[in-house]
C-alpha cells in the first residue's frame, strides 16, 4: 500500500491506517527501537507509542513520505524511554556505544548543553552535506540508526576495520567542522 492510501486512512479515521502501518514499516521502526533500547519486549512497546503518535498527530500532519517519519518519531521515542529508563540496559548497547564515540565532537550530556540547538543542527545539516555518499552513508546508519559496525560492514560489503576507519576520519571531520563554526567543544 503507498503512503497516500496510508494517509487517507488516517485522515479518514480509519484503524486499518495503523494496521497498515505495522505491516508495512514495523519491521523498521521495531530495527531502529531495538538498536537503541536492546530488549524486544522495550522495542515492541515503543513501536506501539509510535502508532499511537501517528494516530494522534495524522491529521492535521501530512507527513510525505511516511517511513523516515516513522523512523524519526521510532528513534525520538526509544531515546526518551532509554532516558526514562533507570535500570541498566539488558546487552546490545549500539546506542550508548554511538555517543560515546562522538563524545569528542560535541559537548555536554548528547550535545544539549550548546548553547544554540537549531544552530548545531544547521551546522551538522551543512556538515552532512559536504560529505560524499560514501561518508555519509555509513556515518548516518551509526549515529542516528545505531546499526553496529559489523552491520554497516555487512551492508557495504567492507570490513570492520574499514567502517571503523571511515567514521573516525568522519568524526574528526565533524569536530574540525563544528570548531571553525565556532561551536565550544
Amino acid at each position: 500500500m503507498r503512503d497516500e492510501e496510508i494517509l487517507a486512512l488516517f485522515f479518514a479515521r480509519s484503524q486499518q491506517a495503523i494496521v497498515h502501518c505495522r505491516e508495512q514499516y514495523g519491521g523498521y521502526c521495531r530495527k531502529i527501537a531495538l538498536q537503541i533500547l536492546g530488549s524486544e519486549e522495550d522495542a515492541a512497546e515503543v513501536e506501539n507509542d509510535v502508532y499511537l503518535a501517528a494516530w494522534q498527530s495524522i491529521p492535521p500532519k501530512k507527513p510525505q513520505p511516511l517511513l523516515p517519519w516513522l523512523g524519526a518519531l521510532t528513534r525520538s521515542k526509544a531515546i526518551d524511554r532509554r532516558r526514562a529508563e533507570t535500570a541498566q540496559k539488558r546487552g546490545g548497547d549500539q546506542y550508548a556505544l554511538t555517543l560515546e564515540e562522538l563524545e569528542g565532537c560535541l559537548s555536554g550530556e548528547d550535545g544539549r548543553e550548546l548553547p544554540d540547538r537549531l544552530a548545531l543542527q544547521e551546522a551538522l545539516d551543512r556538515f552532512l552535506d559536504s560529505l560524499s555518499k560514501k561518508e555519509r552513508v555509513p556515518f548516518m546508519r551509526r549515529y542516528w540508526w545505531c546499526d553496529s559496525v559489523k552491520e554497516i560492514a555487512a551492508a557495504r560489503g567492507v570490513s570492520e576495520g574499514a567502517v571503523k576507519t571511515s567514521l573516525a576520519r568522519t568524526r574528526t571531520k565533524l569536530k574540525a567542522f563544528l570548531e571553525k563554526e565556532g561551536f565550544d567543544l
